[in-house]
């Protein structure tokens, strides 16, 4: 079942998948725009318990003109992981976002994320960059609207 979350509920997910269980402080894993206006948290559930997660915010990218959200923090459990629950998450997202007049959605993906994405519509639109800490990324984009 998917559902809209607060950004409490997606911080031990972050920390045990993208922090890979370092055990960080909440406040390590808290992106800026957790609580800004027109932000919001995706989790699925299973049985229960939480078992993927993703955060989006309005914010526009480059030349793409129409209103952009930007989707940070995509992160499965292991144990779900390769099951298409993220896919899932996605793809719910990008249809409430066309109901909230949303034009394409974009990221900053993880090198070993891009098929992931690619999976769910996204294309690759930047040269491969390294974000400190967390290795090579690409910038992804898909049209929604």
């Amino acid at each position: 079942m998917i559902r809209f979350i607060t950004a409490e509920e997606v911080l031990p997910v972050r920390n045990a998948v993208l922090r890979e269980g370092k055990n960080l402080k909440d406040d390590e894993c808290r992106f800026p725009t957790d609580n800004a206006a027109g932000n919001f948290h995706l989790g699925y559930y299973i049985k229960g318990e939480l078992a993927s997660i993703a955060s989006f915010h309005p914010q526009s990218y480059g030349q793409f003109s129409g209103n952009g959200y930007q989707v940070r923090g995509v992160a499965t459990i292991a144990k779900y992981q390769g099951q298409g629950v993220g896919s899932q998450l996605l793809n719910f997202a990008i249809v409430y976002l066309q109901g909230q007049k949303g034009n394409y959605i974009w990221c900053n993906g993880r090198k070993k994320a891009v098929k992931f994405y690619q999976g769910v519509g996204f294309e690759i639109v930047s040269p491969e960059f390294e974000i400190p800490g967390t290795g090579p990324h690409h910038v992804l984009y898909v049209k929604i609207q």
